[in-house]
Parts: structure tokens; C-alpha cells; sequence
């Protein structure tokens, strides 16, 4: 029973004390709940206070701004009323100002007016004074001139005549014995042979057994040879030696190149033929270029394009009158050199005016002009000095001589052309006469090349065959020799030979 008591009282008293518990629970969290609103409201009425000081400090700086900016507009419509006030003014200044333009040009209109009915009558009575005069005298204006021409002529001439003769009794013989000594010490200093090799080349050979070879069976490949470089092979008892003729200089070249090569090589027949002379042709423009760049180089003249350098190189190929054109131009740059150390002239530009004083001649069959004009044309392209083009220019008197430079490379030129020995008229005029009669034979259609041979006994014509058949080849034939025989002149006959060929090349693959 006792322990039930217990028991209930102890459960009593939890149920009591859990009352309690939960009742403390309660007002302390009543209490803490009234802290935490009482804090809230606190942060409440600050944050208003903020808001309010803040609104207060905004609304003070947006009426500074607003009065900031009206101050500013204000401004701003001063100026702008201030710049319209002086555009008005300056308007108005302007159109003060043209209407005193506008009578200004009314004023100068009448004094043109004025002055050319003035100088209308001025006219008028010039002309009439001057009728009046010739009325008087009887004499037109031009025979007046002319009477009075003549006597001041008549008057002054014995003048002139005195002092004419002073001057040249007292200059004369002095400026002729000085001209003398620069010209005799010039080509006294100057000893250049003139042989040339004008019409044939020989070539070494190391045996006559090679002699055999180049004949070939049946005569073909000599034959072959002279068909393909236009050349004449003389084959002869000289031995030791073969000899090449053509009045071509780049032809002979050409194919003494070649037939050095073949000689060298051992194996002649005619595709090899064919393969070494199209290589030797091709050879021929390193030729070209060194022996520009070798006269260059002989006559001290430096600066020059490489481009007039390799124009110049083919004169070595090249005569006139028997006289090769480059060694021509080289020594007439050497006399020119004298002569102008002699005078004072300026030395440089007198070599190089006379070295390249024909370099047109290079091109002269390809460009129409003159060959002084084409040298022109082509030194002014690639740069060359005012100064050397002046001095070249005038060597054959097409322009005036603008400097005694140009006096100099026409000397020079005269000098080197007009010494003993130095040209031959005969060959050049043989020489025209070949190449007239290939140009001949090329101005018919259907011609590939034409080469004259055996001193221009013979001329052989190759034909396209496409164009060309064979009853037409054989017309032609005549028809050439027919055109020869009429504007042509020539000792005893020509020989006229029509080559058509045709090849056909396949590939096996």
C-alpha cells in the first residue's frame, strides 16, 4: 500500500513538476519574445531616421544639380544669343559688302568699256598715220623695213669685216694646230687592231679522222649540220682545221660552239646535231652578256643596268662596214676619253656616251626608229644619266649638240671610223646584199627560215609543211627565183633550194 503511495505521489509530483516546468518555459519565452520585438521596432525607427536623412540629403543634392544645370542653360542661351547677334551683324557686313562688289564690277565694266573703244580709235588712227606715211612716201611698211635693213647693214659691214678678220687671223691657226695635237696624240695612244673575222671562222680539230665524222655517211651529216645552223662547212685538205663561213656572226658562233662540242663528244650524227646546236643557242646569251660586261669593264665605266649591259653584249655580233660594232664603241670610248681629259670635259660621261653611242644597233632590225632613236629610248627606260643620253644622242647630227660631250663621242666616232683600215665598204655592202636576199625569200607566206650560203650563190628556203605541200614547194621555188631576178642585183646566178620536212613523234610507253 505504501509503495502504491509512493508511487502515486511520485507521479503527483512529476505531473506537478512538468506543470511547472512548462509554465517557467513559457514566461521565459514570453519574455524573450517581447526583447526581440522590442529590438525590432528600435531598428524600425532608425532605419526611418536613416531613410529620412537620407531623402533629405538626395532631395538637396538634386536641387543643387537642378540649379546647377538652369545656371548652365543659362549660360549656354547667353552665348548662343551672343553668336546670333554677330552672325546678324557679319550678314548684314556681308551684304554691305556685295553690294559694293556689285558696284564695283558695274564700274569696271564701263572703264573696259570705255578703254576698248579708246584703244579702238587708238587702232584707228595707227592705221590711219601709218596710210598717211606710206601715202607720203610711197612705201608699204615691209619695204620701209627693208631700206632701213639695208642701211645699217651697209654701214655696220666694214665693221664687222674688220673685226671678223682680226679674230680669225689671231684664233683661227692657234684653235686648228690645238685640235691637231688632241686628235694625233688620240690615235697615237690608241693602237687597236682591226682584223676581223668577217665572213669565216676556223675551228681546231684534234685529227683529220674527225674530219670523216663530220661528213658522215653519204655527206649526211654535214648536211644536216648546215641545214640546221645556216652555215657553210668547208671541209679541206688544211689540217688540223675546219672552216666555218656565213656572213652571220651569230651563225657562225653558234655553230662553231656546236661543232667544238660534237668534235669534243665523238658521237655525230644528226639528233645529236640537232640537240648540241639548240644548247649552243642558248649558250649564246651568256656570251652575250659577258662581253658587255667585259667592255664595260675594259672602258672603266660603272653604274650601269645590267639590262643596257646585256643589249650591249650583242653588238659583239654585229658589223658595220667591215668593223665589228662592239669593239668599234669600245675604242671610240677610249678616244673619247682622251680627247675629253685633254678639253676639261667631264671624262665618264664622254666613255660611256661613246660606248653605247650605238646600241640601238643591237635592236634596230626588231624596233622601227633609227638606231639613234632606239639607243635613246632604251637607256632612258632603264635609267641611264640625262647627261650620257645627251652625249650620244648626236654622233650622227639628228640632234643638236647640247654639250661638249656630244662634240667629243662625234669626234671619237669619225676618228674610229674614218682611220686606215678600220672599215671596208665592199664587205658591208656584200653583206647587205645577203641579207636582202633572205629577207627576200622570208617575205613569202609559209616560210619558216632561209639561209644564204656559198658566198650567196645559193639560198635555202625551209617551208612549213603543214602549209606548204609538195607541188606548191616547187612553185615556190620559182616563184622566188623569179623575184630575185627582178629586184635584185647579183654576178652570175643564185641557186634556189625549197626544203620541206615533216616529222611526226610518238612516245611508247
Amino acid at each position: 500500500m505504501s509503495l502504491k503511495l509512493v508511487a502515486l505521489f511520485l507521479a503527483i509530483a512529476g505531473a506537478v513538476g512538468i506543470a511547472v516546468g512548462y509554465y517557467l518555459r513559457l514566461i521565459i519565452s514570453l519574455s524573450k519574445k517581447g526583447s526581440m520585438e522590442l529590438e525590432i521596432k528600435e531598428m524600425l525607427l532608425a532605419a526611418k531616421e536613416e531613410a529620412k536623412k537620407i531623402t533629405a540629403d538626395a532631395e538637396a543634392k538634386a536641387n543643387k544639380v537642378h540649379e546647377d544645370a538652369r545656371v548652365e542653360i543659362k549660360e549656354k542661351e547667353d552665348k548662343i544669343r551672343q553668336t546670333e547677334d554677330r552672325l546678324a551683324k557679319r550678314e548684314d557686313l556681308l551684304d554691305k559688302r556685295q553690294s559694293d562688289l556689285d558696284k564695283e564690277v558695274e564700274l569696271i565694266k564701263q572703264r573696259i568699256a570705255e578703254i576698248k573703244a579708246i584703244r579702238e580709235k587708238a587702232d584707228k588712227l595707227e592705221e590711219d598715220r601709218k596710210n598717211a606715211l606710206e601715202k607720203i612716201a610711197k612705201l608699204s611698211e615691209n619695204e620701209a623695213k627693208d631700206q632701213l635693213m639695208k642701211l645699217i647693214e651697209k654701214q655696220s659691214e666694214e665693221d664687222f669685216l674688220v673685226r671678223m678678220n682680226k679674230l680669225d687671223t689671231k684664233g683661227e691657226e692657234m684653235l686648228e694646230n690645238k685640235a691637231k695635237d688632241i686628235l694625233a696624240m688620240s690615235i697615237q695612244r690608241l693602237s687597236v687592231s682591226v682584223a676581223q673575222d668577217v665572213m669565216s671562222t676556223s675551228v681546231e680539230i684534234p685529227n683529220d679522222d674527225v674530219k670523216g665524222k663530220i661528213i658522215g655517211k653519204e655527206g649526211r651529216n654535214i648536211k644536216a649540220f648546215e641545214r640546221i645552223t645556216g652555215v657553210e662547212v668547208m671541209v679541206d685538205d688544211t689540217p688540223g682545221a675546219i672552216t666555218i663561213s656565213s656572213f652571220d656572226p651569230v651563225r657562225r658562233h653558234v655553230a662553231r660552239v656546236a661543232l667544238m662540242e660534237l668534235v669534243k663528244d665523238g658521237r655525230i650524227q644528226p639528233a645529236k646535231i640537232e640537240q648540241v646546236v639548240e644548247k649552243a643557242k642558248q649558250d649564246i646569251n651568256k656570251t652575250i652578256k659577258e662581253k658587255g660586261e667585259q667592255a664595260a669593264y675594259d672602258c672603266g665605266i660603272l653604274g650601269l643596268d645590267p639590262r643596257i649591259l646585256l643589249i650591249l653584249g650583242r653588238l659583239h655580233f654585229r658589223t658595220s662596214y667591215g668593223q665589228n660594232v662592239l669593239q668599234h664603241s669600245v675604242e671610240m670610248a677610249h678616244i673619247a676619253g682622251m680627247i675629253a681629259e685633254e678639253l676639261g670635259a667631264n671624262v665618264q660621261v664622254a666613255k660611256a656616251g661613246a660606248l653605247l653611242h650605238d646600241l640601238g644597233k643591237a635592236l634596230d632590225h626588231e624596233v622601227g626608229g633609227t638606231h639613234v632613236e632606239i639607243g635613246r629610248r632604251i637607256l632612258q627606260k632603264f635609267g641611264a644619266s640625262e647627261d650620257i643620253i645627251k652625249a650620244m644622242q648626236s654622233h650622227h647630227e639628228e640632234y643638236p649638240y647640247e654639250t661638249i660631250e656630244s662634240r667629243i663621242v662625234q669626234t671619237a666616232d669619225a676618228i674610229s671610223g674614218a682611220r686606215p683600215g678600220a672599215r671596208r665598204d665592199n664587205i658591208e655592202n656584200y653583206l647587205k646584199r645577203l641579207g636582202d636576199l633572205e629577207a627576200l625569200a622570208n617575205s613569202f607566206p609559209g616560210i619558216e627560215k632561209s639561209y644564204a650560203i656559198q658566198a650567196g650563190r645559193e639560198i635555202r628556203i625551209f617551208v612549213k609543211p603543214e602549209e606548204i605541200g609538195d607541188v606548191e614547194a616547187k612553185n615556190l621555188a620559182r616563184d622566188i627565183a623569179l623575184k630575185i631576178e627582178k629586184d635584185l642585183k647579183y654576178p652570175g646566178e643564185i641557186k634556189v633550194t625549197v626544203i620541206r620536212e615533216s616529222r611526226t613523234t610518238e612516245f611508247a610507253r
